[in-house]
């Protein structure tokens, strides 16, 4: 496969995109706030009420403690446009990997934008806030297939912007983009921030029912793939399942910009792009509170403090280890950090100061037709599964039940590192 090929398939995961939900849902506790859809405005009660995964995640009382101080948050997306009001202050020089006009800050569309604000956005001005608004931005500007600048564009930008990201002082590096190809370059260029000792999400995509493919770089063993769910606790039809999903994260009914005029916010679902947003922010609060953790201290806290009820060491297809929940370690101290050096996923040594993620590579079976959940922080569920077991999920202490028919929620096995 070839570099031009990769480059003329490289996608953003599409914003707007309206799915519904995989199977039926049984509510046990509603999200703690609720959502009113409303024409687009750029009003911060108009916007900022729409983030209904703030209040269900608790971050207001996550910032009592910690808003990410300390932790910069390499984007890899579209570009970062600094002068919004949300970002104003919040973001640093990056790097043009494009090789087109413009630079990092040029944003050709408003999703690299989008992706900032909902990481390290003030919410000044009535734009969106970020779950971690003490984070800083560094941005990676790379293009995308809907993109057509004058003159040719780098073949290897987004491998470019990876090792360039390595080469900063970000601990995280956030990246809603997806190839259909793994490329060598791409891979080694991952292996190469996993030894820098950089934490890699990425979006697992938006086309689970275009064929559901497999989406790069979240596919590659030392990268976190993002799924997206709902304010109940659902995951979107749409997003991309498989032995690549390692965590869920909100992901739907997310305002965005609308495009690269910066005049308004519209309402859609973020997707697989916003939820990947949101983990890379849970990441950051968890890592500011913990600065002395390695990058597998702070994802394995994030993996075991996931909601879900199956056992440790089983995955879903659809979850990975579960719903994110960066409050149960903020705000209750759960969590176990466990081998600096050892990766969570892969449990092999890491080369640098602080591994990366990778896709699980030991053999997890699956539980059995009635094993009982074993999440501590479990609360109450009310509805049951098809195989008469039951499921609760619950972020930031809200409870729901998800009631999946037939083989979906299967867990599945990680892929071992290619």
């Amino acid at each position: 496969m070839t570099a031009g090929m990769s480059q003329t398939r490289k996608r953003r995961m599409p914003l707007g995109m309206r799915g519904r939900l995989l199977g039926t849902m049984a509510v046990a506790t509603a999200w703690s706030v609720g959502f009113v859809g409303v024409v687009p405005s750029a009003l911060a009660a108009d916007v900022q009420s729409k983030q209904w995964y703030l209040s269900a995640m608790q971050a207001e009382d996550m910032w009592k403690t910690t808003t990410g101080e300390g932790i910069k948050v390499a984007v890899i997306d579209t570009g970062v446009n600094s002068s919004t009001s949300s970002l104003e202050g919040q973001v640093l020089k990056g790097f043009d990997a494009t090789g087109v006009e413009g630079d990092e800050t040029d944003d050709y569309e408003g999703h690299g934008t989008t992706m900032a604000e909902l990481i390290a956005g003030t919410g000044k001005g009535g734009g969106l806030k970020g779950l971690a608004p003490g984070v800083k931005i560094i941005p990676m500007r790379v293009a995308s297939s809907d993109w057509h600048p004058k003159g040719s564009v780098n073949s290897l930008d987004t491998t470019d912007a990876i090792r360039a990201a390595a080469d900063t002082d970000a601990k995280i590096i956030s990246m809603s983009f997806g190839n259909d190809f793994a490329l060598d370059e791409e891979l080694e260029a991952v292996k190469y921030a996993q030894s820098k000792g950089k934490l890699f999400f990425a979006a697992v995509g938006n086309e689970a029912k275009k064929g559901n493919p497999v989406s790069y770089p979240a596919a590659y063993p030392e990268v976190v793939g993002v799924s997206s769910a709902d304010r109940e606790g659902k995951v979107a039809e749409y997003s991309q399942n498989g032995s690549t999903v390692d965590i869920a994260s909100p992901g739907n009914d997310i305002p965005y910009w609308c495009d690269e005029t910066f005049q308004t916010y519209c309402d859609g679902d973020g997707g697989t792009s916003a939820a990947t947003a949101i983990a890379s922010a849970s990441a950051a609060l968890v890592w500011s509170a913990h600065p002395d953790w390695t990058a597998n201290q702070v994802l394995n806290v994030l993996f075991d403090t996931a909601s879900r009820d199956w056992k440790d060491d089983t995955l879903s297809k659809y979850l990975g280890h579960g719903l994110i929940r960066p409050s149960m370690n903020i705000l209750k101290g759960k969590g176990e950090p466990g081998d600096p050096d050892i990766s969570p996923l892969t449990k092999e040594k890491t080369s640098g100061s602080a591994g990366s993620a990778a896709p699980s590579a030991s053999a997890s079976s699956q539980p059995g037709k009635n094993e009982k959940a074993e999440d501590a922080a479990m609360a109450g569920s009310s509805a049951e599964r098809d195989d008469n077991s039951q499921l609760g999920l619950i972020i930031g202490g809200v409870a729901v039940v998800l009631v999946l028919g037939g083989a979906a929620f299967a867990l599945a096995r990680k892929r071992r590192a290619a």
